[in-house]
């Protein structure tokens, strides 16, 4: 570990900011950067206040508007909302008070799950934060007319992840207990309404079956960022880069680095040294 200001990878490649509550959003930062190599990562796991999911809204959209303001001033030319809870209660609040920066935020897979559904039923795995906002209500609404759609909060799930418990059997019997009542009306497919749970898909798609679809929004929300990007003008590379001469990244979490560095390798598929971040007075400083 080390204390030197964590500033952005390398001030010569544009930067896209990443956050989370916790190592949830690792799930997207992977799919992004399998996408677009070629730019520098700052992502910010707000470890400190995980999980999101069942603080009171207006708590998460402070920690959200500390986060993405730290992120803009590391030079971030695009901020990933990369937390569901955070989307919900806060994407369009960081939307109006940072207008220079545009933003992509997490959007519960109702749409594709009701497409790709046989039986009408599908079923959605978030946390309560995400059911609570208007935008898990709006997306029903528009896009499950005349579906069933079952859900569940799986109290613990996020906590498991956060230890690297990715199939033991406690994890196990938190999906059990969310999921086998979903399989017994019916539900094909399984939306996955929190960044951590794309962890856990084997685990998941071990209970469901091979004949139950299971949803992971993050290549869409990568496709989104990599859109908005040419919009700014960092179009992607005409030959791109392979994943060993890809830009670096920076890992920063609000709690200890040591032990998410530890999880780095198993979560993200690399090592990378993590740096720490405190909150003062609502604003991220180092340490």
């Amino acid at each position: 570990m080390t204390t030197e200001r964590p500033m952005r990878p390398d001030p010569t490649i544009p930067t896209i900011g990443i956050f989370d509550s916790g190592v949830g959003g690792l799930s997207v930062l992977r799919a992004i950067r399998g996408l677009r190599p070629d730019m520098g990562i700052v992502y910010v796991a707000d470890q400190a206040h995980v999980p999101y999911g069942p603080r009171p809204l207006e708590q998460v959209r402070g920690f959200a508007r500390g986060i993405a303001a730290h992120l803009i001033g590391q030079e971030a030319k695009l901020v990933v909302v990369a937390c569901n809870a955070a989307s919900a209660a806060a994407l369009h609040n960081l939307r109006e008070d940072f207008p220079g920066t545009p933003f992509v935020g997490m959007e519960p897979a109702v749409k594709p799950a009701v497409s790709s559904s046989n039986t009408g039923t599908v079923g959605v795995l978030a946390t309560p934060a995400t059911f609570q906002g208007q935008l898990y209500a709006h997306v029903v609404e528009k896009f499950a007319a005349g579906v069933k759609v079952l859900t569940s909060t799986c109290p613990g799930l996020v906590q498991r992840i956060e230890a690297c418990d990715l199939n033991g059997p406690e994890t196990r019997a938190i999906l059990e207990e969310a999921l086998l009542p979903m399989l017994a009306e019916g539900a094909d497919s399984i939306v996955l309404g929190c960044t951590h749970y794309p962890f856990v898909i084997p685990l998941i798609q071990s209970i469901v079956g091979s004949g139950v679809s299971v949803i992971d929004p993050s290549p869409a929300v990568a496709r989104q960022a990599d859109r908005l990007l040419a919009e700014l003008g960092y179009p992607a590379p005409a030959e791109g880069r392979s994943a060993e001469d890809a830009s670096p990244l920076r890992i920063c979490t609000t709690g200890e680095p040591g032990a998410l560095g530890r999880m780095l390798p198993t979560l993200l598929g690399e090592p990378c040294e993590v740096y720490p971040l405190q909150w003062i007075a609502g604003s991220l400083t180092v340490p």
